[in-house]
């Protein structure tokens, strides 16, 4: 078995499922790590329009309002997939086996259903704004130079779906580790030893495998 990070794949169908929704979420990162690129960008000509011309950036708060969903949604999936998100493990790094499986498959699916709630509540939010009659569509725009709300929430959603199937993959692999009683489940973050997260991020900083 080879793996990227913690996450072991195999040529099985879910691994592939896995490998092919990685790819989406890693483009989706991709994005979110351009917007931040972009909002440097925009404070170098805000400051240097302001403190050369007396002219800051016309409507710079209103594009960083719009890039904000890019920022703060978009990678949460990738960051999911590979086991990137703040946990205590404290207990459940104790556990192994199917008491191990048990919990993260009882801790996903809550996640999951949170997740759901969060899709079906941010797209009647997304709609609420959308209009096709409307001018650019929109019946809300942003305070300073009128762009349309309605592109930036609907990120929320796409986010929010794109790590909805995330965890619906997660979930169907630790239900068949816990059937199966796997020894090294694919397609779901493994719990690392300080050693093994140490080689792990000197891997990162190299910037090649070892």
């Amino acid at each position: 078995m080879a793996g990227s990070s913690l996450v072991l794949s195999d040529d099985s169908r879910l691994s592939r499922i896995d490998q092919s929704l990685y790819r989406l979420e890693g483009g989706l990162a991709l994005v979110s790590g351009v917007a931040v690129f972009s909002l440097m960008l925009l404070a170098v000509i805000s400051v240097s329009g302001r403190n050369f011309f007396n002219h800051p950036l016309s409507g710079y708060v209103d594009w960083i309002e719009q890039a904000m969903p890019l920022i703060a949604f978009m990678g949460v999936a990738y960051t999911q997939r590979d086991g990137g998100h703040i946990r205590m493990d404290m207990l459940v790094g104790k556990l192994t086996g199917r008491p191990l499986y048990l919990v993260e498959l009882v801790t996903t699916g809550a996640m999951l259903l949170l997740m759901l709630l969060l899709v079906w509540g941010s797209w009647a939010h997304f709609e609420r704004s959308f209009d096709f009659s409307a001018p650019m569509w929109s019946r809300d725009s942003s305070m300073d130079i009128s762009l349309p709300l309605w592109p930036a929430k609907l990120l929320a959603p796409v986010a929010f779906a794109v790590l909805s199937l995330r965890l619906t993959l997660q979930v169907w692999a630790y239900s068949r580790a816990f059937l199966r009683n796997e020894k090294d489940p694919i397609a779901v973050p493994l719990i690392a030893d300080a050693a093994t997260q140490a080689a792990i991020e000197a891997e990162h900083v190299s910037g090649h495998d070892t």
